[in-house]
């Protein structure tokens, strides 16, 4: 105690004490760095480089449709006296669908067949005379031209189907006019009771079931990566789980545009049908614009892209990241391809911030395979990492 007291002694053991307890701390510290480190790494979100097929798709909501369609009319006005077919009646083609009343283009028919007879005689009688006979000659032919007039206003009468197929609707009822239009046909139905066309729908519409297509509406954006030939998903939303392919027929050259928004229509064939599928269906459609096979590819989110200078933080062997510039080749809808900068095995880091959304919010399922999942302590991967 009594060299406790002396000045020097006491000065030590207080020196002692503080280099004893800024030890312990200097310990904690490291240690307390030393976990923070290893934490900061293990949040580090990382995605591996791997080697398959880059896929791009566009798409849109559709709906089933027959491939083959006609509207049948009556060529000549008049009452209907007869409807021979109802809704969903299958007909070939040619067959009698309706009548109107013939009783005044008959009366019309035998009027111009004596007004023919009677223009022969005096052609005959002018003949016989040896005098000019070209008046005569002139109203033969005028009246030859009204008999075949009257001859088809009787036979547009009747109303046939222009093709096989299967009747959609019936838009005349007995007793009504039948209009007096002409019919249409499309998909290459050939032949029909009339030679005009019409745009609208017929007395009677009629469509082949058998032969369906999809048609859709792209937006402008989309449209301009279609063309004919591109192979197509189609998935159906009233029939659980049912999916097909098919492939782009046309692209509509001229736009549509309803409440400011444009769009193009896309006609999609539809060569195995699921079973249950039936016109009037909507369904939606994935069509493949670019696809590269055996490609380098990464998970969009870890590309950076500033201009025309793309960028990705590689994760080194010691731990260490470094910005590297790549190039980028078919910008997919969950992963791009790289053509320089990166080489598959390798990891690349998933900023913290970023969401990986689908370019035009449509999955491939080409995802990553085995070499797509992350590491470290991020947990799941993003909206469009491997899958």
């Amino acid at each position: 105690m009594k060299a406790l007291r002396r000045p020097s002694t006491a000065v030590n053991a207080l020196l002692a004490l503080l280099i004893v307890g800024a030890t312990i701390w200097g310990v904690n510290l490291i240690r307390a760095t030393s976990s923070g480190n290893q934490a900061s790494a293990a949040d580090v979100r990382t995605v591996a480089v791997s080697q398959g097929t880059v896929t791009k798709t566009v798409s849109a909501d559709g709906t089933v449709e027959s491939a083959s369609t006609a509207a049948a009319t009556f060529t000549t006005a008049g009452t209907v006296t007869g409807i021979k077919v109802k809704v969903g009646d299958l007909v070939t083609k040619g067959q009698q669908l309706a009548v109107v009343d013939p009783t005044d283009v008959q009366r019309d028919l035998a009027l111009a067949a004596a007004n023919l007879d009677a223009a022969n005689d005096a052609l005959d009688r002018a003949q016989a005379a040896d005098t000019d006979t070209t008046t005569a000659e002139n109203e033969v032919v005028s009246a030859a031209l009204a008999v075949d007039d009257a001859k088809a206003a009787v036979k547009g009468t009747t109303l046939t189907a222009p093709m096989a197929g299967t009747v959609t609707a019936v838009n005349g009822s007995l007793g009504g006019s039948s209009g007096g239009s002409s019919s249409s046909s499309s998909g290459g139905a050939g032949g029909s009771s009339s030679t005009t066309t019409t745009s609208s729908g017929g007395f009677i519409d009629l469509a082949d079931l058998t032969q369906l297509q999809i048609t859709a509406a792209f937006s402008e954006s989309d449209a301009t990566a279609l063309k004919a030939g591109q192979p197509a998903t189609i998935t159906w939303n009233a029939l659980e789980s049912a999916e097909t392919t098919g492939k782009v027929v046309s692209v509509d050259p001229t736009a549509t545009t309803s409440n400011s928004v444009v769009t193009y229509g896309v006609t999609i064939s539809l060569p195995d049908p699921p079973d249950g599928a039936k016109s009037g269906q909507t369904v939606s459609v994935a069509v493949v614009t670019g696809s590269v096979e055996n490609a380098v590819r990464v998970n969009s989110a870890a590309v950076t892209a500033s201009g025309r200078r793309s960028t990705v933080t590689v994760l080194t062997s010691t731990g260490t990241q470094e910005t590297r510039q790549v190039e980028v080749g078919l910008e997919g809808d969950d992963t791009y391809q790289i053509t320089s900068g990166l080489t598959a095995g390798e990891k690349v880091v998933l900023p913290t911030s970023s969401t990986t959304t689908s370019n035009s919010g449509t999955r491939t399922g080409t995802g990553f395979g085995t070499g797509g999942g992350l590491s470290g302590g991020g947990g799941a991967p993003p909206a469009g990492g491997g899958r």
